[in-house]
């Protein structure tokens, strides 16, 4: 269930963490991922060639750090505010991959807010988690701005 978080209540979350629901990264979502973005490099979308070579094929990267927004949606809404916006991300990194088949889940820590004017920028830490791996997939700092409700 989405964790329904007022802007006005927002400091006292700083430091928590939110974990979501596995997702199991099938071959299907990464051929869509490929076709969207043209790449089609083949450890990716040639099963029989990427089965010989690593026993099947693996996520893109960047498909796994695109699923930020689907997870984070998930965990929590900041509520009393007109929009939020993607800042950017800082510091991405892909330690491990993410076989075909594999089940992932988004870790997300409210790191810090820091006021911009009558906004607030909003940073989190974040890591994908690979169900049975014993390294992050994808981890870095995702930075958001919310806008208060207007009067």
């Amino acid at each position: 269930m989405t964790q329904q978080i007022p802007l006005s209540e927002l400091p006292n979350w700083v430091g928590r963490e939110f974990v979501s629901e596995w997702l199991t990264i099938d071959q299907a979502l990464i051929d869509d991922f490929a076709r969207v973005t043209g790449d089609n490099e083949w450890i990716h979308v040639d099963v029989p060639r990427a089965t010989e070579a690593f026993g099947g094929t693996i996520a893109h990267g960047l498909l796994t750090l695109t699923l930020l927004p689907r997870f984070g949606y998930t965990l929590y809404k900041v509520t009393g505010i007109d929009h939020g916006m993607n800042y950017g991300i800082n510091n991405v990194r892909f330690p491990a991959t993410v076989p075909t088949g594999s089940r992932v889940r988004l870790r997300l820590m409210l790191k810090s807010l820091e006021p911009r004017g009558d906004r607030v920028v909003v940073k989190q830490d974040f890591a994908f988690e690979r169900e049975g791996g014993d390294k992050p997939v994808c981890v870095g700092e995702q930075l958001a701005i919310y806008a208060p409700e207007r009067s």
